[in-house]
């Protein structure tokens, strides 16, 4: 058939796929009973399970969702701000959203 795709090429697909999809991390309950969503028992230990491709392997544990929430999602670096000279003065030019300067009232 013209409108099947050459095995090599779902082959190469499928492993890219594979391979973006690993070091994937998810947080388990390790709390008796089925596991249900997240909130339901927050100060039981977790579980920090980690995708290696094929299977979830368990990389670590923690002690409550708050922790596993904090490895799962950290916190994004903190950025340099510029110092207050390293910064762009506002141009020359009076727009309508400056108003005249003392020395400029008088001089009209």
């Amino acid at each position: 058939m013209q409108d099947e795709e050459p095995l090599e090429e779902w082959a190469r697909r499928r492993a890219e796929r594979q391979a973006a999809s690993k070091g994937r991390l998810r947080a388990v309950p390790l709390s008796d009973g089925p596991h249900r969503g997240a909130h339901v028992d927050p100060g039981a230990p977790r579980a920090i399970e980690e995708w290696t491709g094929a299977e979830w392997t368990v990389a670590w544990v923690v002690e409550s969702l708050a922790a596993a929430q904090a490895v799962l999602y950290p916190a994004p670096p903190p950025q340099d701000r510029p110092a207050e000279w390293d910064r762009p003065a506002p141009g020359p030019g009076r727009g309508r959203h400056r108003r005249p300067t003392a020395a400029e009232e008088r001089d009209r």
